[in-house]
């Protein structure tokens, strides 16, 4: 099992989320609705979800549902770019999307460039160049 196929975002509201992933940041995806059920994003890799919170939870319990709330869940995305720049112009469209920069680009204690962002649900998104990775000619991660 050395595999993650899909991660999946529980969210609050659907048609905002829609907009910000799709509209705003650019994220791929076949579906045309503004507030599907769920939607699934075409990325590179692992392949991106979102799903109403509520209907979440159920999926995973509906005897002993997760419990939800706000705060910190100790998870993080990343989008990994070529160049420090490339950070900046991440950033910027994440801005433009109506993210929540939470960290301005900057050099990082382990030799790279980094920010963070918030998307509407508070998930916090790092965008990072990292000199010591190169990418495949599928535009994977070579570790």
């Amino acid at each position: 099992m050395n595999r993650i196929s899909v991660i999946a975002l529980g969210v609050r509201d659907m048609k905002k989320s829609v907009r910000f992933y799709r509209d705003g940041l650019g994220f791929q995806t076949a579906e045309k609705e503004d507030s599907p059920k769920v939607i699934f994003f075409n990325t590179t890799g692992t392949k991106f979800e979102l799903c109403p919170l509520e209907l979440l939870v159920l999926d995973i319990s509906e005897i002993n549902p997760p419990e939800t709330g706000h705060g910190f869940g100790g998870i993080t995305l990343a989008y990994n770019v070529k160049t420090e720049q490339k950070v900046h112009e991440v950033i910027e469209l994440a801005r433009s999307a109506g993210a929540t920069i939470v960290k301005e680009p900057q050099k990082v204690f382990w030799g790279g460039y980094h920010a963070y962002f918030a998307d509407p649900d508070g998930y916090y998104w790092e965008v990072a160049y990292n000199p010591y990775w190169s990418f495949d000619g599928n535009d994977m991660i070579v570790l």
